[in-house]
Formats: C-alpha cells, sequence, structure tokens
C-alpha cells in the first residue's frame, strides 16, 4: 500500500499545547531584559511591576473600578481552592461539573471541605448541564471554559443578576478570549498560561464587592492555609490587591506576564485578542465541515469552545476500533506528529475521551493551524496503513 504525500508546508510555530500555551507572536527571551532579578520582591523596582500587572489586567479586561485583582500562589489551581476555601461554607452550593477540573472542584467541596449540602450538576464530555437548573439562592462553582472538554457555557444570561449567593467562576482559558460578565461574577480565577502564554506558578483572581463583603463577614469553620488567607482580624488585606503577594513571585514569570500584557495592549486590546482567537475557531470549524476524518467533540456549535478545541476521529476504519484501540491509534497519531515538529501536545486530556485537543488562543497563528490540518489528515492515514500492513502481516504469520 503507497504512503500517501507527505505535506510540505510547515507551520512556524508547531505549539498548539493547552497548556503551558504558546508565547506571544514575536515573544523572545530579550523581551524580559527588563527583569529585576536578585531582587526582593518587596524592593521598590519590583512592586511597581506587580502593580503594573494588577493595573494593565483592570485596562484589558475592562474589569470594574470596584473589583479588586489580585495574585496568589500556585496558578489557577491555587486561585481556585483559595476562592472556594475562603468564600463557600455558609450557603448550600450547586457546582457545575462536566470536565476534569469541574469534577475535582466538586470532590473537594465535598471530600475535603466535608460541605454537606452540595448538588453536583454533572454532564458528559462534550455536553453542558441544564445551566437553567441552576440555584442562585446558593453558593454557584463552575469553570466557564471547560478545557479538557472543548466546551464552554454560551454566555451569562442564565446568571441572575438579583442572587442571594455567590459565583466563583474558574474563568482560566475563558479570560482574554471570551466576554466576560462581570457583574455576575463575584469571584473569578485564573492564571498567566493560557490565553496570554504566560508561565505557571502564579494565578490571578478577580474579586468582586460580593465576594469581599462575604470574605470580611464570614470565617470558614475548617484551619485556612496561610497561602489562602484573604483577610486579618476580620478584614480585607488590601495590600494583596496592590502586589504585595501572599507569598514570593518569581520576578522572572511576571515580567514574561507584563510583556504579554504590552503585547496585547499594542495589538488593540481586548477586542482584538478576541478577534484573533474567533479567527483561528473559524479556520478550524471551517476544515472540520470539509473532512469526514475529524469532528468537535462538542455536538452544540453553540457551546464549543475557541480555545481549547476538542477533537474526536470519525474515520470509518477508527470508530470500528474497541476504546484501547482508539487510545492506541490517537497516541500513534500524536506522536507521529511530534516526531515530525509539526504539532506538539495535542493528544486530549487522560481522563477525556480519545482524540485530539488543539489550543486556538490568541497567541496562535491562524496560519500555523491552516498549515497543520493537512498534517492531520496525512497523520491518520499513515496510522490507518499501519494498523493495516500490522493485521496482514499477522494473518499472514
Amino acid at each position: 500500500m503507497s504512503v500517501p504525500k507527505r505535506p510540505t508546508l510547515v507551520p512556524a510555530n508547531p505549539n498548539f499545547s493547552s497548556g503551558p500555551c504558546s508565547k506571544r507572536p514575536g515573544w523572545s527571551l530579550e523581551g524580559l531584559s527588563g527583569v529585576a532579578l536578585g531582587r526582593s520582591h518587596r524592593a521598590k523596582v519590583n512592586k511597581v511591576k506587580l502593580k503594573a500587572i494588577i493595573d494593565r489586567t483592570r485596562d484589558i479586561l475592562e474589569v470594574p473600578d470596584n473589583y479588586r485583582i489580585g495574585i496568589v500562589p500556585a496558578s489557577d489551581t491555587g486561585a481556585v481552592e483559595l476562592a472556594i476555601w475562603s468564600l463557600l461554607g455558609p450557603r448550600g452550593v450547586d457546582i457545575l461539573a462536566w470536565e476534569s477540573f469541574g469534577k475535582g472542584w466538586a470532590f473537594d467541596v465535598i471530600e475535603q471541605l466535608k460541605i454537606k449540602d452540595v448538588r453536583v450538576l454533572e454532564a458528559d464530555y462534550g455536553k453542558l448541564p441544564n445551566l437553567y437548573d441552576v440555584d442562585f439562592s446558593r453558593d454557584v462553582v463552575f469553570t466557564w471554559n471547560g478545557t479538557t472538554s472543548g466546551v464552554a457555557v454560551p454566555d451569562g444570561d442564565w446568571i441572575q443578576s438579583e442572587r442571594a449567593g455567590l459565583t466563583i467562576c474558574d474563568a482560566t482559558s475563558a479570560v482574554f478570549a471570551m466576554e466576560l460578565p462581570w457583574d455576575k461574577l463575584d469571584a473569578t480565577p485564573y492564571f498567566w498560561q493560557k490565553v496570554m502564554g504566560g508561565e505557571a506558578a502564579h494565578g490571578m483572581i478577580v474579586l468582586g464587592p460580593r465576594a469581599a463583603e462575604r470574605l470580611e463577614s464570614y470565617t470558614p469553620v475548617w484551619p485556612m492555609p496561610k497561602i489562602f488567607r484573604l483577610t486579618r482580624s476580620g478584614k480585607l488585606m488590601e495590600n494583596i490587591f496592590e502586589g504585595n503577594t501572599i507569598n514570593t513571585p518569581s520576578m522572572l514569570a511576571v515580567e514574561d506576564a507584563l510583556d504579554s500584557l504590552i503585547w496585547a495592549e499594542k495589538i488593540g486590546g481586548l477586542s482584538s485578542l478576541k478577534a484573533r482567537t474567533n479567527e483561528n475557531m473559524a479556520a478550524i470549524t471551517s476544515w472540520v465541515e470539509g473532512t469526514d476524518n475529524f469532528s468537535f467533540l462538542a455536538d452544540e456549535a453553540r457551546f464549543r469552545s475557541c480555545t481549547s478545541v476538542c477533537l474526536v476521529i470519525t474515520a470509518s476504519w477508527f470508530v470500528e476500533l474497541s476504546v484501547d484501540m482508539k487510545v492506541l491509534k490517537t497516541k500513534q497519531l500524536v506522536t507521529l506528529l511530534d516526531d515530525e515538529g509539526v504539532a506538539y501536545d495535542i493528544g486530549s486530556y487522560a481522563d477525556a475521551p480519545p482524540g485530539l485537543r488543539l489550543w486556538a488562543g490568541a497567541t496562535v497563528e491562524t496560519s500555523d493551524l491552516k498549515a497543520l490540518f493537512p498534517w492531520l489528515e496525512w497523520g491518520l492515514n499513515r496510522v490507518s496503513i499501519m494498523s493495516t500492513v500490522f493485521r496482514e502481516e499477522r494473518s499472514n504469520a
């Protein structure tokens, strides 16, 4: 059996990982030359940089003036845990779980915090639970964009403006790429390594006035780790929201985050970031609609993520395989494309159905995605041929 012709056009940047994500176009280490290494993060030069991240973030994301923005430890995981450990307890909790991280937050609330009155609204990968089943007299925990499932909530219309409970929204692969209704989000954790292509280790949290009021009026019954503490003697530690971080940050990561924010400003801010992301999603959609070999994990177009795009393989020979064989063949495809240097880290998340995951956030160039599509088709054909040859060799043995 002949081998299909190998594509000639190669993506200029083959980094399609969903985290850490591709650096911004034109990024280089020279762009971080202004970093003040070997200096205390309490030194004036570095306090200015930490505050600049907060101020530039507010401007780009158009965060209301009465919302607080803080840099916190342990990336998005730490930021989300900080929010749920600090804010949950006085009310019942509704948790939306349709992918790995939402299910993880549900586990922690139930098994670690031992909150008794918890409802988990679940859905399979590729789908959303009924958003209108949420009870906003309770506290609500949800991910805006399911990074491991390729499913995002379509908007904030389902969130009640007049609500008794708080909304805690893990927005890590949505912020800077999707429209977030700040007036409906009380605590919004995320981190730098997704849409902005920053480095890991540090998280961000945006706190609305209702979350701030909860922090000052309620003390959790469980012991609070130091890296989660936002209050002292019942009052918010306001210096955290001026860049006086809870623990020591990496100033190299801070410099890199500043670099990406400055880039975002130069290209036109939030509207340009969203436009770049949407252009990438449009290119993927056009390609998927023209092939029989790949499809979106999410059936409904309005629920599809435009950043962490999850695909399943629909080639006729593939769908007939057992689940174990699908996992094996998908890994072969991912490895083949990695070895060819055309696509790195595009396998689906370990807990998700076997398939591919392409990061399509604002730091990815549409031209690189378009160059990748023929390689995906070629690679799948190669994997198919290898399977056929293997079966023939076994039958002739």
